[in-house]
């Protein structure tokens, strides 16, 4: 939802911009799920993440198109940090938009904030979306 709202807000406010929703997979989570439900459950973990992936694109497909805003679309494997920073680098992004969940406490501190990292981190502008 939050992903859905930041990308709601740059296809509001940056129409007329060259967008790109960026989907990252983040492999550590095959580690957590070998962990979680065992090693065989992890085998297929990318192809069902990839798949998810997908889905989310066409799904950010569609809401861009109730609005008559065309968008581009990719998908990256890695620290979800470190992706959307290199890929900003290397396609000239001027402006990123990221939702953020608001963790706070532990949860913070065991999940890390994607958004406040590429906030610190970028040599771009940066909105973080609640």
């Amino acid at each position: 939802p939050l992903s859905q709202r930041a990308l709601e807000r740059a296809v509001t406010k940056h129409s007329d911009d060259q967008i790109t929703v960026l989907y990252v997979i983040n492999p550590i989570f095959a580690v957590y799920e070998a962990e979680a439900k065992g090693l065989p459950a992890a085998k297929n973990w990318y192809e069902r993440m990839k798949e998810r992936a997908d889905e989310i694109c066409a799904t950010a497909t569609k809401q861009a198109d109730k609005r008559d805003c065309e968008i581009t679309t990719a998908i990256e494997i890695g620290d979800p940090t470190r992706a959307i920073l290199e890929y900003a680098d290397e396609h000239g992004t001027e402006h990123i938009i990221i939702g953020s969940h608001g963790r706070e406490g532990v949860s913070r501190l065991v999940l890390g904030s994607v958004a406040e990292r590429v906030m610190q981190q970028a040599p771009m502008a940066v909105t973080i979306v609640w």
